[in-house]
């Protein structure tokens, strides 16, 4: 499983529908397990994302389906970064130096 990190920010209309949050939040997570992942955390933020969350995926296409649904919304617009373990971002380094 490969883990991302994503971070929304709400849009116009999404502010608008901010009382549907937790409901929005309940399909995001069905989203993801519908594509083969588990969600880990989901936090509302301070600062220049308005929600983060990260996510155990089997694959970047299937965090992208996720992505292109909650894009596809109109609710937010998404960042996604992938996330590498401590372990696995050292098992990287010794096998490029």
């Amino acid at each position: 499983m490969l883990t991302f990190m994503v971070f929304l920010n709400w849009t116009d209309q999404g502010v608008r529908n901010l009382k549907d949050g937790p409901k929005r939040a309940e399909i995001v997570k069905g989203l993801i397990e519908r594509n083969g992942g588990k969600l880990l955390s989901n936090y509302i933020i301070t600062g220049q994302y308005d929600v983060a969350f990260t996510a155990e995926m089997p694959s970047g296409e299937a965090m992208t389906k996720v992505t292109i649904a909650i894009n596809a919304s109109g609710n937010a617009r998404t960042t996604t970064v992938r996330a590498y373990k401590v372990e696995e971002f050292g098992k990287l380094i010794g096998e490029a130096l």
